[in-house]
């Protein structure tokens, strides 16, 4: 449970206000929901297949927190996954009371990517099912999404969608059934990006410097996170000469892979992931590259490892 509360107001006898709880409650509330944001933020994304639109939910879900008078909930990262829930539930509504006539499904933002960035779509089941999603009923992509890529209960899902267990059960079934039954071939549409990643493997591995400032952008930049500084990595590099340099010869474990439906690269020890490296794209080439190491970063995180 949680012991403390939001700012409250009183007055004294002279009419002025003092604060019965401080700034404290506030920045308790604060700090646990920030610990829980990449989580909701990745319950939004798949809920709502857009970057931007899953940032709107979880604000809104921060919020609505924030606005909560009395803060003695028993398990908040259910509360919070019921509001953002029901937050994306209303946005998937007025999104198709928006629409006049049917229409095909829109590819979904890269949850991490800006506008600026083009992003790698290949056949992965995880860019499929986000596709697949796009063209169900609001309530059916909440179920869906819910119970079978978070495990949350039916009895929790029902009064989100405002259904009974065996109707939700029903919803997230034909969803179930829709998402098994796809066949989305984008391989034409996305080849091009898998072929940039491809090349950035083949001359990494075989150290082929040309080939390296080839498929890299003269301006990329190349950041890593604290975790990878440890390990021995830069902190951040500029310009392909440089960038080239640190992954000539390297790369021989990584294999390609879809972050957050993002390009990238995993490196594995084992079957666990030891470090991730996202490549954004335009115009054919990588303009920017993150290292990612720090495990709990990773953890939250949606890898798909794809075949070399």
């Amino acid at each position: 449970m949680l012991s403390h509360r939001p700012v409250r107001v009183r007055h004294n006898d002279d009419g002025r206000e003092e604060q019965n709880v401080t700034v404290n409650g506030q920045k308790f509330l604060a700090e646990q929901f920030e610990a829980r944001r990449p989580l909701l933020r990745s319950v939004a994304y798949r809920m709502l297949g857009s970057g931007s639109e899953a940032d709107d939910a979880v604000q809104e879900t921060w919020l609505r927190l924030s606005r909560t008078e009395d803060c003695g909930i028993q398990n908040l990262g259910a509360w919070l996954r019921t509001v953002v829930a029901r937050v994306c539930l209303d946005m998937l509504r007025s999104r198709r009371s928006r629409r006049e006539e049917p229409i095909t499904p829109e590819i979904p933002e890269p949850i991490s990517a800006g506008a600026e960035e083009d992003t790698l779509f290949s056949d992965s089941v995880s860019m499929a099912v986000l596709l697949v999603l796009e063209t169900l009923e609001p309530a059916e992509r909440i179920a869906f999404v819910l119970h079978d890529m978070f495990g949350v209960p039916f009895d929790e899902i029902a009064p989100i969608v405002g259904r009974s267990n065996p109707a939700t059960r029903q919803l997230a079934s034909r969803a179930r059934r829709r998402v098994r039954g796809a066949s989305i071939d984008m391989s034409k549409e996305f080849g091009p990006q898998k072929a940039v990643v491809d090349a950035f493997i083949d001359a990494s591995r075989s150290g082929n410097l040309e080939a390296l400032l080839a498929v890299l952008d003269p301006q990329v930049v190349f950041q890593a996170d604290k975790a990878a500084v440890q390990l021995g990595s830069p902190a951040e590099l500029h310009g392909a000469s440089d960038v080239a340099q640190i992954f000539r010869g390297r790369a021989k474990a990584a294999r390609p892979a879809l972050i957050d439906g993002t390009a990238g690269l995993a490196v594995l020890r084992g079957e666990a992931i030891f470090l991730l490296v996202r490549l954004s794209i335009t115009n054919g080439r990588i303009v920017k590259i993150s290292a990612v190491a720090d495990p709990e970063h990773i953890s939250t995180l949606d890898v798909s490892i794809l075949d070399p």
